[in-house]
């Protein structure tokens, strides 16, 4: 069974987002690391880059898959995990903490994400 943080915001593509300091840290769900199987390399953006709600930010490659990273919230990139490039697999030891991939500052309100009573729906789980 998935970990679903109470706490967190999520989308439909498995990305999770939480709001710190006026900023969004976004990562990817426990469902979606378990999906993907060993993490080996995590392709993100460079801190500034704008981009919009939906807009894929990076990608995730896994041993048997490479997805895209869709944003959920629109802004601009202000930090970036960079000890996810020497230790892509926190992504799948910690996904909710050390394997957090970038943070957002918003240019609005993000508009489509889900608590976790909706995304454990989604997943097909109970919290």
């Amino acid at each position: 069974m998935s970990k679903i943080q109470k706490d967190l915001r999520y989308t439909k593509e498995h990305e999770w987002a939480r709001e710190d300091g006026g900023d969004w840290v976004i990562g990817v769900t426990d469902y979606a690391q378990g999906e993907l199987g060993d993490v080996v390399y995590v392709e993100l953006p460079e801190a500034g880059r704008v981009v919009a709600e939906g807009d894929t930010f990076g990608t995730i490659e896994a041993v048997k898959t490479v997805s895209d990273l869709f944003a959920p919230v629109a802004g601009t990139v202000t930090a970036v995990n960079t000890a996810i490039k020497d230790d892509p697999s926190s992504v799948n030891r910690d996904p909710y903490g050390d394997g957090w991939l970038i943070k957002i500052k918003p240019s609005g309100a993000p508009a489509a994400l889900l608590d976790a009573s909706a995304y454990a729906n989604l997943i097909g789980q109970s919290l």
